[in-house]
């Protein structure tokens, strides 16, 4: 059988199972959890020898230190893994919730009930952890998966995909009901993404090049997100305390991550006095500086930015810094140059943080807040399966809620339309 042969029975027998998942109680997916945890745990020495060959890989490969540590596995790492697993089964089940229901003039009830998307393809790279955790997260919504992980982690992820079909086929659930492409080759992906009459969704986890990649090449709906280029601006009523925390937070404690700050504004009228102060704790710090001229006047030293640096996502310690006249040119910056992922007002104004609210355009915008509190764990969601920067279906962190659809469900006593 061909690589398209294959992934398109592969992504039709995942379509079936999704019928039965969709069928599935809110018991039986959490046993099905805690019993896929617990295999994990057990089966823990032969994925760590399967996990082997993929590091040993990498090494002959060349790959960077932080790409193998991303890699690795360990019996705490798969410890954590289990219980990730556990964490979800311990969510509230969003499949059969009614969201509304409202009465009609001719006496007919309407309303809107949450079931599941259907069959969701995952494409992702290096962390083999995404392969438990993606897949728990699509199940306990009610769907079936399709999974590709990245070549690197080859042996890590089938290891892994096996013990968790392990677990459906003992609770006679559909083993295709999680499925995992076997293939290496770019064939692979792009065969799946052939596939819009058995997979309803694709989410495409990594860097920007794959993202770009699955988007370019997909005949199904993508969940995208490029890049995170998060801002933070302090207005002239920031409490310059709270405002020095935030953004030290914001920047430094994880460089790498996609919700980490990389542009700070600076409302004209406090920067005489907050300039140096935030250019002095960030330099200390060793966050490279790059202001306009307004800043690099305040914080001599300051390396002039460019046109490119309003754009950037740096992920390290990188930060451009912007002097604006008011709120209006902090929103038209934000808005002209942001990714749609994460921004932050720092003041005491209510009127003014509210406008903020309302008028800029990403997915999770804030007051008074660390840009590292976009993330589904920290508002609340539990896990995620990643951060959308796509309107539709869903904008921001994406928990077990956005793995689901909602149907029009209608009681009459026998209406008719006239």
């Amino acid at each position: 059988m061909s690589i398209a042969e294959k992934v398109k029975t592969i992504a039709q027998e995942a379509r079936q199972a999704a019928l039965a998942m969709a069928r599935l109680s809110t018991t039986t997916k959490n046993e099905m959890l805690q019993q896929m945890a617990t295999a994990l745990e057990k089966a823990a020495p032969g994925l760590i020898a399967e996990n082997t060959k993929d590091l040993e890989a990498g090494r002959q490969k060349g790959m960077a230190a932080a790409m193998l540590d991303r890699l690795m596995l360990d019996y705490g790492r798969i410890r954590g893994i289990a219980d990730a697993l556990r964490e979800i089964a311990t969510l509230p089940d969003p499949v059969g919730e009614v969201t509304r229901m409202w009465k009609r003039p001719n006496e007919l009830m309407v309303g809107k009930m949450r079931i599941p998307l259907g069959t969701i393809g995952i494409i992702y790279e290096s962390r083999p952890n995404v392969t438990a955790d993606a897949a728990a997260l699509c199940l306990k919504a009610g769907n079936a998966v399709v999974l590709r992980g990245g070549s690197e982690a080859i042996n890590s992820n089938l290891a892994i995909a096996a013990v968790l079909q392990g677990v459906l086929k003992e609770m006679n659930i559909p083993a295709a009901a999680l499925s995992l492409i076997p293939f290496t080759e770019r064939e692979g992906v792009l065969e799946m993404l052939k596939q819009d009459e058995s997979i309803d969704l694709i989410i495409p986890r990594g860097g920007e090049s794959l993202i770009r990649f699955v988007v370019e090449n997909s005949r199904i709906p993508v969940i995208k997100h490029y890049k995170g280029v998060c801002h933070v601006f302090v207005d002239q009523s920031a409490d310059f305390d709270k405002a020095e925390q935030i953004i030290i937070n914001s920047k430094t404690q994880r460089p790498g991550v996609c919700n980490a700050l990389e542009t700070l504004l600076i409302h004209r009228d406090v920067a005489a006095e907050f300039v140096p102060r935030i250019a002095a704790t960030l330099s200390a710090l060793g966050v490279e500086l790059r202001g306009d001229e307004a800043f690099c006047g305040y914080a001599l030293g300051t390396k002039p930015a460019t046109e490119e640096d309003w754009h950037a996502e740096y992920l390290e310690l990188i930060l451009a810094c912007r002097v604006v006249d008011d709120i209006d040119a902090a929103i038209d910056h934000i808005n002209r140059y942001c990714s749609l992922h994460t921004e932050s007002i720092i003041t005491s104004d209510y009127s003014r943080a509210q406008r903020f609210i309302r008028e800029v355009n990403s997915s999770c915008v804030m007051v008074n807040a660390s840009t590292r509190f976009a993330d589904g764990g920290q508002l609340g969601l539990g896990a995620e399966i990643g951060i959308s920067t796509t309107k539709l279906h869903s904008f921001g962190p994406m928990g077990l809620e956005d793995l689901t659809t909602t149907k029009f469900i209608v009681y009459g006593d026998g209406q008719v339309r006239e």
